[in-house]
């Protein structure tokens, strides 16, 4: 217990055991069949926060599930840390494509992970780097090194959009109060070269559809008589790329960020191998935007991308209609400048204007939010380098990251905090897509970095 090496090696299988209970409980916020389930995991994050030894810990009720609070402060003259982070997880669909239960954690090992992973769902995302930040406290409490306050904000609604968090945090600013806001819902580049993300994409999220008779038809009595909302759909929605891969929407780019040409070549230096890459997914080649690399269309140029599209008949069998509706869901990923709000609007009356006759559309806006940037000369950025290197022996890398977090640019407007995206997952954990995973490696190596970025945050702070 002398060091927070020997403190994770000696309870080891404890911390790996209580994780696997936690991702026993099914929370998918974004089905209200597991309701229950997700109130269920905030009872459970808040007794593990109380046996971690926060002195203060409630379950605060919002519009939608609850959020976790808890905190410890030791000194009102020192720095305070916020952590932030959330127990809901994605759907585990399709069941069919996992190797085990997504409910049922199992540890197996992997080309990636010989050292083993756990596999389930929420695993890396992000009941896994939350759970570190939970036992990361319980060491410096047990070992008396906890050299700051610190407060957790832990919310069950991040994977449908945080929906009650603005509601929340506009309400608690003095609650929530702090020097700096610490995430760990994002990745780090390999097991060897750990990254730090200092930029997210935004995010527009909505469902269009597209409505043609008044019910379903027989396609042989009706078929090429009237409009077929799946085949209009389908057109709809391949005109919103061109041959190079732009985005159509009239206004779409016009406020987007262009890195420059140095700032580019600084994205570059971050190890990348293409061939890996493809073999990684079984692709025979790359596809995206013309004029940009691999690492710069995921990460610092917009995109949109159907999610998911249905109607008509797709049972077993055949039956010849033409479909009454056809739907899809449909999300845009945004750089910094770009108004997730203004985009969305944007799409609305593009789409809206090019259905042809014979069909209705309506566009049904789901959620969305701000791209965000945060600086690398802050004291926030300096500790969690220096952290990262000395459990890893090397810098971290500075990367753009094509994921979207929206409450990270809420945080900043209404706490005036920055935020610290300290990911220990990887790219190859298959977080939203079936059998998710988070390394053994990585979960330990979080709980034992953590503590470091507690310890030089101080220390810089002075």
């Amino acid at each position: 217990m002398n060091t927070i090496k020997a403190y994770v090696q000696e309870n080891k299988t404890r911390f790996i055991d209580e994780l696997i209970e936690l991702l026993k409980i099914p929370s998918v916020s974004a089905d209200a069949a597991y309701s229950q389930d997700v109130i269920n995991t905030a009872d459970a994050v808040k007794n593990s926060l109380e046996n971690a030894g926060c002195d203060f810990v409630e379950i605060c009720d919002t519009p939608g599930y609850p959020i976790v609070y808890g905190e410890k402060i030791i000194d009102n003259t020192l720095p305070t840390i916020l952590v932030y982070g959330h127990y809901d997880v994605q759907p585990p669909d399709p069941i069919e494509l996992w190797t085990s239960p997504p409910f049922e954690p199992v540890i197996k090992t992997t080309e990636i992970h010989p050292e083993g992973a756990i596999f389930a769902r929420g695993a890396c995302d992000d009941k896994g780097q939350m759970y570190m930040h939970v036992k990361a406290l319980e060491y410096m409490v047990r070992s008396k090194t906890l050299p700051c306050n610190v407060k957790f904000m832990i919310e069950g609604e991040e994977e449908v959009g945080s929906k009650s968090l603005s509601w929340f945090v506009e309400r608690n600013q003095e609650k929530l109060k702090c020097d700096v806001i610490l995430i760990s819902d994002t990745g780090m580049i390999s097991n060897q070269q750990p990254s730090i993300t200092t930029g997210l994409r935004g995010l527009s999220y909505v469902e269009v559809e597209v409505t043609g008779p008044n019910r379903d038809l027989h396609s042989g009595l009706y078929g090429g008589a009237v409009a077929n909302p799946i085949n209009i759909l389908a057109k709809m929605i391949a005109s919103l790329h061109d041959e190079n891969n732009h985005i159509t929407i009239p206004g779409f780019y016009d406020n987007v960020e262009e890195l420059s040409i140095e700032e580019r070549a600084e994205m570059a230096k971050a190890p990348f191998n293409l061939d890996d890459y493809k073999k990684a997914l079984n692709l025979n080649d790359i596809y995206g935007e013309k004029g940009y690399l691999t690492n710069e269309r995921n990460s610092i140029r917009p995109t949109l991308d159907v999610n998911g599209i249905w109607g008509g008949y797709t049972g077993e069998g055949a039956k010849t209609v033409i479909a009454s509706k056809a739907f899809a869901k449909i999300s845009m990923r945004l750089v910094p400048n770009q108004d997730w709000e203004t985009i969305t609007e944007l799409f609305t009356k593009h789409f809206t204007s090019i259905a042809p006759a014979g069909v209705t559309v309506k566009v049904t806006p789901h959620h969305g939010g701000q791209g965000y940037v945060t600086p690398t000369d802050s004291i926030g950025y300096k500790a969690a380098n220096m952290a990262y290197t000395e459990t890893f022996g090397v810098p971290a890398i500075p990367v753009r990251s094509g994921g979207s977090i929206p409450i990270v640019a809420l945080f900043e407007k209404e706490l005036k905090s920055k935020t610290i995206l300290m990911g220990f997952g990887l790219d190859s954990d298959a977080i939203h897509s079936p059998n998710e995973h988070f390394g053994i490696f990585n979960y330990l190596k979080g709980i034992e970095t953590i503590p470091l970025f507690y310890k030089y945050f101080v220390e810089l702070s002075k």
